[in-house]
């Protein structure tokens, strides 16, 4: 066990999912954990994010599950279809069977509400806005992180959880190129209540539309086009050109849009990072994004970081000391969020098929995949074995 962990000082780097669950997991470990995070305020975006199982299966560990779950709408699987609205795959299993098989169902949330909801699991100072870290060097004992104004905060541990461009791998790794994935995305929230039960996905020839329900009678949904990178629109047009897109697709996909306020449609550009085989160095690790960031196409990304959050705490609370937790932590995490990297990035490169032949093709054997192909390929996705 790490000595005195009442005494230890941990620095947290950026305020994400990943970010406020290492430090819910670390203050229950003993640590003092605290947060750093750029931004002078959180704000409440316009997305949604799904938490599968396996995401909940490691925030029962730190008993945040049942929050999680009453503020979110439960799913268990989901729906795939073609633009025009004919199945190609129906979803496996209802809530109630997830919970059976995996011990818990997926539950899909509005992000602004996820992060509220862990935010109010730590004490009011331990989060810092504002505060722009810029790098950090290694001590004898421990590291100090480095912020700007010539600001130097020592800490036992630091987490670099600051997402997919962060200043902590940045130094750790180099400045090495995001990957695009050859397509971008717009996401919004609408005062709309879906009448189907789960998510679904509907694929056309390089664009896909994703429908999530969320609480409350909402709808968050995504959408997808292949495009030339960094070509975004202006946030006043983003609406139309998704509406202009996506017009003639099935129902309800124009009154989701429609019912979507005008000014709060997001859009981005879609990157990843290929694998690593390393993210530690002395008393310095990664966490989710800045680790491991992957395309949205598995809905993993958060799942992942929550992971990482608990398994690392679970690390440190029977390792001897932090260098020797943070090594067994990359060779506990690397290689399965190395396959979801890929995984991901093969799954959203098909979807993004524009050929005619090609998408006839693939929508042809999407049909023929037998319910227990699918789960055999969900399962090692699905449990959370931490």
């Amino acid at each position: 066990m790490v000595p005195d962990m009442d005494n230890q000082q941990a620095i947290i780097i950026g305020a994400g999912i990943g970010g406020l669950t290492a430090a819910i997991a670390l203050k229950q470990l003993g640590f003092q954990a605290n947060v750093f995070e750029r931004a002078p305020e959180i704000l409440e975006l316009g997305a949604g994010i799904s938490l599968w199982p396996n995401a909940l299966q490691a925030l029962d560990r730190l008993g945040l599950a049942e929050k999680v779950r009453a503020i979110g709408e439960p799913f268990g699987g989901g729906t795939l279809r073609t633009w025009k609205g004919d199945f190609l795959m129906k979803s496996l299993f209802s809530p109630e069977q997830w919970a059976m098989r995996y011990g818990s169902a997926g539950v899909c949330v509005l992000r602004a509400e996820l992060q509220r909801l862990l935010m109010d699991a730590l004490d009011a100072d331990v989060i810092q806005l504002g505060k722009t870290c810029t790098g950090y060097r290694q001590a004898e004992s421990g590291v100090i992180a480095q912020f700007e104004g010539d600001i130097e905060t020592p800490c036992d541990l630091l987490l670099g959880a600051d997402g997919l461009r962060s200043v902590i791998r940045k130094q750790m790794m180099g400045d090495s190129p995001l990957r695009y994935s050859g397509y971008t995305a717009w996401r919004g929230v609408a005062p709309y209540a879906l009448r189907q039960a789960g998510a679904s996905e509907s694929w056309g020839r390089g664009t896909r539309f994703g429908l999530v329900p969320l609480s409350q009678g909402r709808t968050y949904w995504f959408a997808t086009q292949n495009a030339p990178e960094g070509q975004l629109c202006r946030p006043e047009d983003r609406k139309r050109v998704v509406m202009e897109v996506f017009r003639g697709w099935h129902d309800p996909i124009q009154a989701v849009l429609d019912a979507t306020p005008d000014t709060a449609v997001l859009q981005n550009d879609i990157y990843d990072r290929p694998p690593v085989t390393s993210w530690s160095r002395g008393c310095v690790t990664l966490l989710g994004d800045a680790a491991h960031p992957m395309t949205p196409n598995l809905g993993q990304g958060g799942c992942q970081a929550i992971e990482d959050a608990v398994v690392l705490a679970g690390l440190l609370k029977n390792s001897p000391d932090i260098p020797s937790a943070l090594q067994t932590y990359e060779a506990r995490r690397i290689p399965r969020t190395s396959r979801l990297v890929d995984q991901s990035w093969r799954f959203g490169q098909i979807g993004q098929w524009e050929n005619a032949l090609a998408c006839g093709l693939r929508n042809r054997l999407f049909r023929l995949t037998s319910a227990a192909n699918m789960t055999k390929q969900l399962d090692p996705i699905l449990r959370f074995e931490g």
